[in-house]
């Protein structure tokens, strides 16, 4: 979603170094899983990034992380041009807690808010030859997970085919019929059913790349900034893909 009348950021203004650091700014937040981290990209490159897997909700420390990462990195609320966030799929509490601060950050330092698919953040963690199917995988909880089918680029970046997907484990093998690349916390619960079900087809990643990173939603960002592609913070809402419990009771009742 971009916003109307918005034209493409002046490239020039892009690349002006503020504090040694080349435009655009972008502090990404990452809350989708239970494993949340905070990042803060420049230009084409990463600067800092923190992270924490805690039991703890992420609105016990998500603030305190920005502030810590802002501090060490020595930039200001008003060097940073756009606040990305990770949009879901994912944790429904997480994606709430996650976007609502990215709004209010956004708002406060007069920032561009970018929303990121989780899914598109942990797929670009990988790269692979030209045409590998990739499919990340996260715990939906009951049963299911959330997913998507990816292709690699000419240059070995994964790009979505289709749409995002909540699925059991059992019909996602169903969909698969050729090598692919599994990565996400979905692998932690069902990794033996995968391997079973898919045999030599499955290859899969080093642990490291399971879960989302806030550096992956900066650098994502940063093409979305170029393209001009802002959301607008009172329409915005988290890709939550199927409906939260509380929708659910709503019906029922």
């Amino acid at each position: 979603m971009t916003e109307t009348g918005k034209v493409k950021p002046d490239m020039a203004h892009t690349q002006k170094d503020i504090k040694g650091l080349r435009k655009p700014v972008i502090l990404a937040l990452e809350t989708a899983t239970m494993c949340g981290s905070v990042a803060l990209v420049a230009g084409s490159g990463l600067v800092a990034e923190f992270s924490l897997q805690s039991m703890e909700t992420h609105s016990r420390r998500l603030l305190a992380g920005v502030d810590r990462l802002l501090l060490e990195a020595a930039v200001e609320w008003t060097d940073i041009d756009a606040v990305a966030v990770s949009q879901g799929p994912g944790s429904f509490t997480g994606l709430r807690i996650g976007l609502a601060t990215a709004k209010g950050l956004a708002m406060t330092a007069g920032a561009k808010l970018i929303g990121v698919g989780t899914l598109d953040g942990l797929a670009a963690q990988l790269f692979a030859v030209h045409g590998c199917l990739v499919c990340p995988v996260l715990d939906a909880r009951k049963k299911e997970v959330y997913c998507g089918f990816y292709r690699c680029d000419t240059n070995g970046i994964p790009r979505l085919v289709g749409e995002y997907q909540v699925v059991t484990p059992e019909v996602l093998c169903e969909k698969i019929d050729e090598p692919v690349i599994m990565l996400g916390d979905g692998l932690l619960v069902y990794g033996d059913f995968f391997q079973e079900k898919l045999a030599d087809f499955l290859k899969v990643p080093p642990l490291s790349t399971y879960f989302p990173r806030a550096a992956s939603i900066g650098m994502l960002a940063r093409e979305k900034w170029q393209e001009a592609e802002f959301l607008d913070p009172a329409a915005t809402e988290p890709i939550y893909i199927r409906p939260s419990e509380a929708e659910l009771n709503i019906v029922k009742n």
